[in-house]
């Protein structure tokens, strides 16, 4: 179960979530949670990603925009699918679960994002993806609202990063465990997490 787009160690903690919203009967106990991925994935920078065959290294920044626009559209269907809630083993995310993790990871990266723009050298704010699926119950989410969701999240991300003016690619922005990228870097290791995802949903 790979979770490309996080920091490591790839369990961390946030003070300040992109959503707090409780989404399903919170009564009902959850599924479990999968073993989590302890990998630094900033490795994508460097070389194609061996899974799901995307090299970020090909990826023009002022794409950004567009690639996640049409990402958000292929989550349409994906979501709308029969079996979008069947996990297809018992600790890995169904296609609910992953939809719902990329319109938070549009939501952070956009946090994110406006750090770089606006500050100089800022630190990132930490998020613990696992706990918020738990808490969040993304198991009994809405298919419905969380696609539409996505697709704003998506929308505010995309026109966020075409904003982004040639002078300001250099800007940097630092992970707590001391990595840091500028906003050329940021944006290419960044798409590869829906991407990937997409691929992930497909292996079933």
């Amino acid at each position: 179960w790979t979770r490309p787009w996080t920091v490591a160690p790839r369990r961390i903690s946030l003070s300040t979530p992109p959503t707090v919203r409780q989404t399903g009967d919170m009564t009902e106990e959850a599924p479990p949670a999968p073993t989590p991925d302890d990998k630094d994935w900033t490795w994508v920078l460097e070389k194609p990603c061996p899974e799901c065959g995307f090299d970020t290294r090909t990826v023009e920044p002022a794409d950004i925009g567009d690639m996640v626009r049409a990402n958000a559209t292929t989550w349409q269907t994906v979501l709308g699918r029969s079996d979008v809630r069947d996990r297809p083993e018992p600790d890995t995310w169904s296609p609910l679960e992953y939809g719902s993790h990329v319109r938070d990871v549009f939501r952070l990266y956009l946090v994110r994002l406006d750090l770089m723009l606006e500050q100089d050298g800022p630190d990132y704010p930490n998020w613990d993806q696992d706990e918020t699926a738990i808490t969040e119950r993304y198991d009994r989410a809405d298919p419905a609202t969380v696609a539409a969701e996505l697709t704003t999240a998506a929308a505010a991300l995309a026109d966020r990063f075409d904003s982004v003016t040639p002078d300001q690619m250099a800007r940097t922005g630092h992970r707590s465990d001391g990595a840091t990228f500028t906003v050329d870097t940021f944006a290419r290791y960044f798409v590869h997490d829906p991407i990937h995802h997409l691929w992930d949903v497909r292996l079933r």
